[in-house]
C-alpha cells in the first residue's frame, strides 16, 4: 500500500514538471529491488535534471527517502531510487538505446 502513494506522488510530481511519456512499469513479481519502475522522459538535460529535482523534493517533504541519485550530473539519464519506487528520466535518445520498457516486459512475459 505504501508504495502506491509513493508511486501517486512519483507520478504527480512529473506531471507537475511536464515529463513526457510516462510509463510505469509493476515489477513486484520481477525483482526485489523495488515494486514499480517509472520511466519518463525530459526534453533537454536542463529539463531531466528538473525533474529529478522535483521528484526528490516531493519525496523529501512527503517523508520518503531518497536512496540514491545517479546521472544527474549528465543529464541525459538520472535515476531516482525510492526504494519501493525507482525512476528513470531520460532524454529520449538514452531512452530509445537503453529500450528499459522493453527489458523489463521481456522479463513479465517470460515469467508468465
Amino acid at each position: 500500500m505504501h508504495s502506491k502513494k509513493l508511486l501517486a506522488l512519483t507520478e504527480d510530481a512529473l506531471a507537475e514538471v511536464k515529463a513526457r511519456d510516462v510509463r510505469v512499469l509493476d515489477v513486484h513479481d520481477l525483482t526485489p529491488l523495488a515494486d514499480y519502475m517509472v520511466i519518463a522522459s525530459g526534453t533537454s538535460d536542463r529539463h531531466v535534471k528538473s525533474l529529478a529535482d522535483h521528484v526528490i523534493s516531493q519525496a523529501t517533504a512527503a517523508g520518503w527517502p531518497v536512496l540514491g541519485i545517479e546521472g544527474r550530473e549528465g543529464g541525459e539519464w538520472v535515476l531516482v531510487d525510492l526504494r519501493d519506487v525507482v525512476v528513470h528520466i531520460m532524454q529520449p535518445k538514452a531512452r530509445d538505446f537503453y529500450k528499459l520498457e522493453s527489458l523489463w516486459d521481456m522479463g513479465s512475459a517470460a515469467t508468465a
